[in-house]
C-alpha cells in the first residue's frame, strides 16, 4: 500500500544485505515513518514482543524470517548439521513464545522448520527458510487480496441499496494493511471498494490501550486517500445505535473450528452493539489464522496478558519524541488483556480468500477439505 505515494509491503530483506530483515517500526506510528534493520532472531523475538511489528499474519511472516535469521547465527557458531539443527530449534521455541494469542505465529514457524529439517547442508537449510517466509508472504498478500474481493461485494451490494451510495463501515484495532503484508484482512474490501469506485466511509474505534485504531488504522486509510472518522471505542454502540453504520467488519488473531473469533479486547463489546442494532458483523480471516484444534474459544483460546504499564500510562508526541506520560494513580491495580473471543453467535459471516462462509464447523471445514 502507499506511505507518502511511495508502496510499500511491511516486511522485506534488505537489497543490500540479504541477512537483514527490514520491518516498518509500528511502533513510531503514526508520528515518524521509520523502517527498522533486524540481524537477529533474538531480534526478531523482540520485535514481536514489543510490538515492533503486529498483527496475526505479519507476525507469522516475521517468525519465519526469524528461523531464516537463526541458520544464519547457527551456521557462524557451529559446523555440524545436529547443532545447527539444535540451536534453531531453541531460537525457534523462544519466537513463537513472543505472542501466545494469534495462532499465525506457530503455525508460519512451524512450516519453516519443517522444510528447514529435512535439508542437508546448512546452507541448504538457510535457502530453503529464506524460500519459505517469502513464500509465505506471497501467499498472504495473494489471500488478503482475494478477501477483499469477496468483502467488496458485500459493500457493494450494501451500496446499491443507499440511495447515496455510500457504505458506513465500522472496524475495531488494525487489520488493515499494516497487521499483514499487503492489503489487509478487514481493511482489504475497503480498499478494493474504493478501487472499484464505492463510495466508503469507515469509522476506526480507537481500540484502547496501545491505540491501534487511532495510530495506525486512521494513518493508513489517511496514507491511501479513504474517507474515515476516528471515534473513542465507547462512541461504537452510539453511531451503531443511531443508524450510522451500515456493517461492522474486523480481523481475527485466531478462529476456533466452530466460528468464535478471537480478535483485540473490546471486539466483543462492538459485536454485542452490532448484534442489538441488527448490523451485520464480518470477520476477515486467512486461513492461516483458523485453529481446528479448538471449538471453545472462550474456554480454550489463551488470551495474552500484556504489560499493566500499556493501561497506566498514555504515550503522547511532543518535541518530535514519543513521551509517556501517567493517567491514574502510581499504586493503581490493573489487569490488562490483549484479546477477547466473539461466539460464532454473533458472527454473521467469515470473510476467507477462499469465499464468504458461516461462523459453522461444518463450513469451516469444507474450507480445508
Amino acid at each position: 500500500m502507499l506511505v507518502n505515494g511511495k508502496k510499500y509491503r511491511t516486511i522485506w530483506i534488505n537489497k543490500q544485505n540479504k541477512e537483514v530483515v527490514c520491518v516498518i517500526n509500528q511502533n513510531m506510528l503514526p508520528f515518524r515513518f521509520e523502517i527498522a534493520e533486524i540481524k537477529s532472531s533474538q531480534g526478531m523475538f523482540d520485535a514481536i514482543k514489543n510490538m515492533t511489528v503486529r498483527g496475526a499474519p505479519l507476525i507469522g511472516a516475521a517468525g519465519a524470517y526469524g528461523v531464516y535469521l537463526s541458520l544464519i547465527e547457527a551456521k557462524r557458531k557451529y559446523k555440524r548439521p545436529d547443532d545447527v539443527d539444535k540451536y534453531v530449534l531453541e531460537m525457534c521455541e523462544l519466537i513463537n513464545s513472543a505472542r501466545p494469542t494469534a495462532v499465525n505465529l506457530k503455525w508460519a514457524v512451524t512450516k519453516t522448520l519443517e522444510k528447514v529439517l529435512k535439508q542437508k547442508t546448512v546452507s541448504a537449510k538457510i535457502n530453503s527458510a529464506l524460500n519459505t517466509a517469502s513464500r509465505i508472504c506471497n501467499d498472504d498478500v495473494r489471500a488478503c487480496r482475494k478477501i477483499g474481493t469477496y468483502g467488496r461485494e458485500i459493500i457493494r451490494k450494501l451500496s446499491a441499496k443507499k440511495q447515496n451510495g455510500l457504505v458506513n463501515i465500522l472496524t475495531h484495532c488494525n487489520a488493515g494493511w499494516l497487521a499483514v503484508i499487503d492489503y489487509g484482512t478487514a481493511l482489504a474490501p475497503v480498499y478494493l471498494a474504493k478501487e472499484a469506485g464505492i463510495k466508503v466511509h469507515v469509522w476506526v474505534e480507537e481500540t484502547r490501550p496501545r491505540n491501534q485504531g487511532a495510530r495506525l488504522t486512521a494513518w493508513e486509510l489517511e496514507q491511501n486517500g479513504i474517507d474515515y472518522s476516528l471515534i473513542t471505542d465507547n462512541a461504537g454502540g452510539y453511531v451503531m445505535q443511531k443508524g450510522m453504520v451500515d456493517m461492522v467488519i474486523v480481523g481475527s488473531d485466531r478462529t476456533t473450528l466452530t466460528g468464535d473469533v478471537c480478535n483485540k479486547i473490546g471486539t466483543y463489546k462492538t459485536a454485542l452493539a452490532a448484534f442489538d442494532n441488527r448490523i451485520p458483523f464480518y470477520a476477515a480471516v486467512p486461513l492461516s489464522s483458523f485453529d481446528l484444534n479448538m471449538k471453545d474459544g472462550v474456554k480454550e483460546i489463551p488470551v495474552e496478558e500484556r504489560s499493566p504499564d500499556e493501561i497506566k500510562f498514555a504515550e503522547y508526541y511532543e518535541g518530535g519524541k514519543i513521551h509517556k506520560g501517567l493517567i491514574t494513580f502510581e499504586s493503581v491495580k490493573i489487569r490488562n488483556f490483549g484479546f477477547d473471543i466473539t461466539p460464532s453467535k454473533y458472527v454473521t459471516g467469515i470473510i476467507t480468500e477462499s469465499g464468504i462462509i458461516k461462523p459453522n464447523q461444518k463450513s469451516i471445514r469444507n474450507l480445508f477439505k
